[in-house]
This record gives structure tokens, sequence and C-alpha cells, in this order.
């Protein structure tokens, strides 16, 4: 169950509001340091606890704990929120395997975390959006460009990601909903991908996470004449 935060209603005089979702560590927390000296951030993750250490880097944000799969609770997570210019959806989870040892588990648990969950929060924060002609930034991945084997689950699920972004910008023209794909990220999620591929890990091989939280902020700080609708990142010599 999720804490109720106060509520975060903007003048014109006070700072945007962005919610980050899966902003206690790696990328979430690297987007959370670079909005933090413009926005009014509102932190989300699974548990106040898991937020303790960004809180401890950046004490005037705002603890959102919530379970996203949650969906009983995330009604009343998200009632208290009136006004949001920015919501980063950046939680997911990734398990890689070739699709004829895949199951019907792993399917579902990849697609609600990935895809559902963030529709599913999107719906419900879309009156707060409207009212700030707010900004949805979905992290997606090079894989909901571009499936390989043995990451069929995961591409299926940004795939859906992609085509949910398409729609949303189609269908809420007042807001920007901006898609970004980046390759891999030298992350802890990285480090178990990487060891599930039982290979040597290598950080250089990878973008780092304040490289693709840069590209966030940059998206959201475009002027209001230009939509920022997909943006690829790739680490060098890959």
């Amino acid at each position: 169950m999720a804490a109720s935060p106060d509520s975060p209603t903007d003048s014109p005089a006070s700072p945007p509001t962005a919610l980050i979702t899966g902003a206690s560590r790696g990328l979430g927390a690297a987007i959370a340091r670079d909005l933090a000296p413009t926005h009014r951030l509102l932190l989300g993750a699974r548990s106040a606890e898991s937020l303790r250490d960004i809180r401890a880097e950046l004490p005037a944000a705002q603890p959102w704990p919530v379970d996203l799969t949650d969906y009983d609770a995330l009604p009343a997570a998200t009632a208290p929120i009136e006004r949001l210019n920015v919501l980063v959806h950046n939680a997911g989870v990734a398990e890689l395997g070739a699709i004829a040892e895949s199951s019907v588990q792993q399917w579902r648990e990849t697609l609600e975390a990935n895809l559902i969950a963030v529709a599913e929060l999107t719906r419900l924060l879309l009156p707060a959006l409207r009212a700030a002609n707010g900004h949805v930034v979905l992290i997606n991945s090079g894989a909901g460009l571009r499936a390989n084997p043995g990451w069929g689950v995961y591409a299926a699920a940004k795939f859906g990601l992609r085509a949910f972004g398409d729609v949303l910008r189609l269908e809420e023209p007042a807001l920007r909903v901006t898609s970004i794909h980046p390759g891999r990220i030298d992350t802890d999620m990285q480090r178990a991908i990487v060891a599930s591929e039982q290979r040597e890990y290598n950080p250089d091989e990878f973008l780092t996470a304040e490289t693709v939280a840069r590209a966030v902020r940059n998206a959201v700080e475009t002027p209001p004449d230009a939509h920022p609708t997909e943006i690829v990142l790739r680490p060098i010599g890959r």
C-alpha cells in the first residue's frame, strides 16, 4: 500500500512537479539528481526504505512508496496529485531467456511491470498531466526497436510500451510523450543480465546512467514549440 503524498499542486510561481518511478537507484536515481535543481520531485519505489539513500542525497524530494502493480492501492496513491508536469516511467524488470524456455509467469511478470503498470499509472494521472500540459517520458530500450534472441519476452513488453507511447501521443495532443531507447546501461540490473549471459562485466561497454538521465532532462527542457517524440542512444563503438 502507498503512503499518500502531500498534494503537489503547483502555482505559476512554484517549481514544476516530476514523478519518477524506480527512483531508488540506478537510472531512476540519476534522473532524480538531474531534475532536482529545477523540479519538485516525487520519488517512486516499492518501499520507503529503498529510497533512503537517494533521499539522503535529495532531502527536499518527497518519497512516493507505491507498488505499481497493486491496482487497488494506486487510485488512492495518485488521488492527491492534482497537477503533474513530468511523469518518468523508469521502473521495470528484465529477465532474459529463449522463448522455448519461457514460462507463463515470466510473460505475466514482465508485461505487468514494463507495460500494464505503466498504462494504469498513466491513466490515473491523466487529469493531473492535462492540468499542467505535462510530459510523459517512457524509458524504453533498444529492445523496443529491435528484438534479439534471448530477449523475446522483454522485447515484446518494450515493443508494447513503444506502441502505448505512440497512441498516447495521438490521443492526448496537449501532452508531450517521449520514448527514450537507450542501449545497455551500467547499472545493477545490467550486472545481473551479464551474469546470466555468463560473461565478464566490463562497464566500459555500456552507457552511464548519468548520460541517459541527461537525455531525459534535455527532453523535458525542450522548448514548448517542439515535441521530442523519440530519442535513441547507443554506447560508442557498439
